[in-house]
């Protein structure tokens, strides 16, 4: 078997797009000083609503090749962030995106919503127990914003993570993606102080943000600033998705929002991380995932 870096990451993720969106800088730093970086996606994200008007006929209501076309647009991505490991849970199109919630797909047997838990952990189980990840990265349990297939992949991550743990391998620490909302509102604030026209329909709010926390909930701060370039060419190629406008971009609902080079995590599971230099006011966050445990090496 081919030796494996030391440090070694895995995200699990809803659609193509969302990866880049939470977690481009980090993916790009751990990537570039070595680290594997392993990217399971668990749709195709063929229910997107598509942003350029050239693109329109791929949607679900059209020629429905949307998600044939994300293929691409998720492989440019993961060029752009140094991440050679991208992989579809089950193959691509075994679970097809079910849509906002509420809506009629999320009743469609092939969806993610209406997936077996078990039978698609195993999928990534097996993932897991090939890459042998110290890390894991996915949403919190309301998937962020209560996207159903944010909420599915949270449940698959948390119990893949249960399955191979009973096969042999123990993930060390298990992360949700989440944004203190200091950040998020200094973020907004500097959009409001660029004094310039965005091409967007208007300015979205922290609410628009998912996975907004008090700042005392945050577990890790990495600092990807050094590979926000990459996040925006990585954001930029989903561009049937995202439009990206400097540090700021939007997503199907026209609203500007704030994005962030420096991305931030709350430990769900594992070994305790000690404090580290990244500190909010009154407060220590750490600011490695891999950091050893507070009792010792890891």
């Amino acid at each position: 078997m081919t030796e494996l870096p030391d440090r070694r990451l895995l995200l699990v993720h809803a659609h193509p797009d969302d990866e880049t969106i939470n977690n481009g800088a980090t993916m790009a730093k751990y990537a570039a000083e070595g680290a594997l970086v392993t990217l399971v996606t668990c749709t195709l994200g063929e229910e997107g609503e598509v942003i350029p008007p050239e693109l329109a006929h791929l949607a679900a209501d059209r020629d429905d090749t949307l998600g044939e076309y994300r293929i691409g647009e998720l492989a440019a991505a993961m060029a752009e962030l140094g991440v050679a490991d991208h992989r579809f849970l089950g193959g691509p199109g075994r679970y097809r995106d079910s849509g906002m919630m509420g809506v009629p797909q999320n009743e469609e047997p092939g969806c993610f919503w209406q997936a077996d838990l078990d039978e698609a952990a195993g999928h990534l189980a097996e993932v897991i127990l090939e890459v042998r990840p110290q890390a894991l990265v996915t949403y919190d349990g309301n998937g962020g914003y209560g996207h159903p297939d944010h909420i599915q992949a949270h449940r698959v991550a948390l119990r893949g993570y249960e399955l191979a743990a009973g096969q042999g391998h123990r993930v060390a620490r298990v992360y949700e993606n989440c944004t203190p909302r200091s950040v998020v509102e200094a973020g907004f604030r500097r959009l409001a102080e660029a004094g310039k026209q965005f091409p967007f329909g208007g300015v979205a709010t922290v609410a628009d943000v998912p996975g907004v926390v008090d700042d005392e909930l945050v577990t890790v701060a990495v600092d990807g600033t050094a590979y926000a370039d990459r996040k925006t060419a990585g954001m930029r190629a989903h561009a049937s998705q995202i439009a990206v406008d400097g540090p700021f971009f939007a997503l199907s609902n026209d609203l500007g929002q704030p994005y962030f080079a420096t991305e931030y995590y709350r430990q769900v599971r594992g070994d305790a991380l000690p404090s580290g230099p990244s500190a909010p006011p009154g407060g220590r966050w750490a600011d490695d995932l891999f950091d050893p445990p507070a009792g010792g090496a890891a």
